[in-house]
């Protein structure tokens, strides 16, 4: 039964790879599409800016997340890496506070803009996509990446021995 659960857990923890996947493709293919239209066809695609930005905060917000959770982010480990292995853990600890921190710092900021966007019922000239919806995914984006960057350190600490050998 934990196995279900566990597996269940890891489907949606990999919903932010399916929405940046898919918000990819279609940034992709809108792109592509829109230089044929504009310029082969002399005919642009007038709501396609819209829906860029709608496709690159998803890509960004949710792509965070994946990417911490794939290891895929960038880390600079030259001075920590010489370190002894209790002080690699301590450093570890500190560095996941910090950018928790942030994170929860910009989950915060974001809430109150996806709250101004509400009150104030904005959207898009053309669409009319309410910016409530499209700005909702950096707070969303925020919480799946501390979830995901805390079961990576977690892992990374407290993981058995000689699994990771940089910890």
């Amino acid at each position: 039964m934990s196995s279900s659960r566990n597996n269940t857990l890891m489907k949606l923890l990999n919903i932010d790879l399916v929405i940046s996947g898919i918000a990819f493709v279609v940034l992709v293919c809108l792109t592509f599409s829109g230089v044929i239209y504009r310029y082969a066809l002399n005919n642009p695609i007038i709501w396609m800016e819209e829906v860029q930005l709608v496709c690159i905060v998803l890509i960004i917000y949710f792509g965070i997340s994946a990417g911490v959770r794939s290891g895929s982010h960038v880390a600079i480990d030259i001075v920590v890496d010489r370190l002894p292995k209790s002080a690699r853990k301590i450093i570890s600890v500190i560095i996941w506070g910090i950018i928790v921190l942030v994170l929860v710092y910009l989950f915060m900021q974001s809430i109150k803009i996806v709250s101004q966007m509400a009150e104030r019922s904005r959207a898009t000239n053309i669409l009319q996509i309410p910016y409530k919806y499209v700005y909702a995914s950096v707070p969303i984006g925020c919480v799946l990446t501390i979830i995901n960057f805390s079961i990576e350190y977690y892992n990374k600490i407290f993981g058995k021995e000689g699994e990771d050998e940089n910890i």
